[in-house]
């Protein structure tokens, strides 16, 4: 993907333009947390972001298994938002463990809800194993 991604260092990225620019940043940066913290690498994979999609995309459509590139791209697009809709397996959760689930409207309260109406008060705790 790096080939057809466009500019963001002076010309087209090629493959033998990357390697050692993570250990760089690191070693600019000993508190970065993830090099798509740092602003070279987030702006590649920004700039990517489109033609990496579409790559998947034809792969899928035409029945070509992508493991990686759909993993990490599903890993991107969870890293890049501070909150995403878990609530149907926050749910699921609870109904068939009483796990309870935080609500968004009141921070720092877990509840359960009993969900079928029958059974009596469920709760979970923690346990070693």
């Amino acid at each position: 993907l790096w080939q057809h991604c466009p500019d963001v260092e002076g010309g087209l990225h090629h493959q033998k333009r990357i390697p050692g620019k993570d250990k760089r940043r690191v070693d600019q940066n000993p508190e970065l947390q993830n090099l798509l913290l740092d602003n070279f690498f987030k702006s590649a994979v920004e700039s990517c972001q489109d033609s990496w999609r579409r790559a998947i995309s034809t792969g899928v459509q035409v029945g070509i298994p992508m493991p990686c590139f759909t993993t990490a791209l599903s890993f991107y697009d969870g890293y890049r938002h501070d909150m995403l809709p878990a609530n149907l397996i926050q749910a699921q959760r609870d109904y068939f463990g009483a796990h309870t689930y935080e609500l968004l409207a009141s921070p720092g309260k877990f509840i359960h809800t009993n969900w079928t109406g029958h059974g009596g008060s469920v709760s979970s705790s923690s346990y070693n194993a």
